[in-house]
């Protein structure tokens, strides 16, 4: 019989084989994972963000509220709401965010919250530009009266021909959102202004609500249309059941709102000062100096941030400069009260404005209540200060000239003195002068002859001049 070739022995998988096996497991876990991550987000509701502005509008508010539709664009959001309290701002900041609301990519609703808050001047204007308005009972709406820099109305006649372009501002918001134009322009020309329940009635909001979760249930199913990169789309609102997220406003924008206050730019201007002032009378002391300039620094980023007056800035260092005259005088107070003067005229200076009157603009000012207890500060520090520098003048005078200290002392030329330089005494560097006008050479030994201040007058030791005949 023919015989039948032997079996081969069954090979066992490779390395290769395993790891092709392998990332075919993963592949598919990864595809698996995927499609249930894409189930769950479709089933899965989106997010409501919450921003919240309180306080006047300005350039800060409007970064805020710009990053806040960026970042609920990106992340799919299904709503944005704005709560709002706020007196009013300024009036570019305003036109800058009723324009990013009219072209937001993102459902936006515009609540006036809490109850007591009110969406006064440049706030009626946001309010208007919102796809939804919303008010909470007890609040507020309007008033986006003109005012002069100090607060009192203006005459009709200039009122007509400033704010006719405010006027055709609102018109324009209200006919791109199908609200009544009449009641939201007499905000501006007539200083209107309505409570929520009345607000509803004239349709210049669309929902009133006791909090947000009430708002968002009662928005559920409306249609809005928003503005994407293919043009305008109509999206009806599932916001019943979203989840809320709080967009936070970030570190920097927080520090810039919080110092963005009258007083707050008051204090830290009069801080600034105050420091630079110590750093002048105590040079080295490095502390009071940067404080002081990162005050002042501060200072001024508030007013890019608000209305403020150049001239009330001016006035407020002007006091320091006064102080420092009074304390180098031998006056009877008359600077430092001027000093003091001229701090209180400053602080009521600092946002006072003499021009255009703005229709979105509440009254800025100063606060007495911040005014007065730096003033008095400063006066009453001035006075003790300058009676004890004229007391110590008076003891000095009566003792008459100090002795000279280092007069007698040897030292060492550390910058050759020709006839001027320096030398070191008892470890300390001082500008010198050859007595006899010579010139001597560095590391040679002196000895002080004199005090005029802060020069010496030095002339060589005998050790020093004999080592000098050796030499020639």
């Amino acid at each position: 019989m023919p015989r039948l070739p032997a079996a081969r022995p069954r090979s066992r998988p490779t390395l290769l084989a395993w790891l092709k096996v392998a990332w075919l497991a993963i592949s598919a876990l990864f595809v698996a994972a995927g499609m249930v991550g894409v189930a769950l987000a479709q089933v899965q509701p989106r997010e409501a963000h919450v921003v919240e502005v309180d306080g006047i509008i300005s350039p800060i508010t409007d970064r805020y509220i710009t990053r806040a539709l960026e970042e609920a664009e990106r992340s799919g959001a299904e709503v944005v709401v704005i709560t709002l309290d706020t007196p009013g701002g300024l009036l570019s900041a305003t036109r800058d965010i009723t324009e990013s609301l009219l072209s937001a990519p993102v459902p936006v609703i515009v609540y006036v919250s809490p109850q007591g808050a009110h969406a006064a001047s440049a706030g009626t204007f946001v309010t208007a530009a919102a796809h939804i308005a919303a008010m909470a009972p007890g609040t507020n709406i309007g008033a986006a009266s003109p005012v002069s820099g100090q607060g009192e109305d203006i005459d009709e006649t200039l009122k007509d021909k400033v704010f006719e372009d405010t006027a055709a501002l609102i018109r324009a918001i209200a006919e791109v959102r199908g609200r009544p134009s009449e009641p939201l322009e007499a905000t501006v020309l007539e200083a209107e202004s309505y409570t929520a329940e009345e607000a509803m009635e004239l349709g210049i909001v669309d929902v009133i609500a006791v909090n947000v979760n009430d708002l968002l249930k009662q928005v559920d199913g409306r249609s809005v249309v928003i503005v994407t990169a293919d043009g305008e789309q109509s999206v009806t609102l599932h916001t019943a059941d979203a989840p809320v997220r709080n967009i936070r406003m970030g570190l920097f924008d927080r520090i810039l709102s919080y110092i963005a206050d009258p007083n707050v730019a008051f204090l830290l201007i009069s801080l600034g000062g105050l420091g630079l002032f110590v750093e002048f009378w105590n040079p080295g002391l490095i502390f009071p100096g940067v404080g002081g300039l990162v005050a002042l620094v501060l200072g001024l980023a508030a007013l890019g941030s608000l209305p403020g007056n150049w001239a009330g800035v001016a006035l407020i260092l002007l006091a320091f400069v006064l102080f420092s005259i009074e304390f180098n005088i031998d006056g009877f107070g008359v600077v430092g009260a001027l000093g003091v003067a001229s701090l209180v005229l400053g602080g009521i200076l600092l946002f006072s404005h003499f021009g255009t009157p703005s229709p979105v603009l509440p009254d800025i000012s100063v606060s007495w209540w911040a005014i007065t207890p730096v003033a008095a500060a400063m006066g009453i520090g001035v006075l003790l200060f300058s009676r004890e520098v004229g007391r110590v003048r008076r003891e000095q005078f009566r003792r008459g000239t100090p002795e000279p200290i280092l007069v007698g002392m040897t030292g060492m030329v550390s910058a050759a003195l020709s006839p001027e330089g320096k030398v070191r005494v008892r470890g300390e560097t001082w500008n010198a002068r050859a007595l006899d006008g010579s010139h001597i050479q560095r590391g040679a030994s002196v000895i002080v002859r004199g005090e005029h201040g802060a020069l010496l007058e030095v002339e060589r030791t005998e050790a020093t001049e004999a080592e000098g005949t050796k030499e020639e």
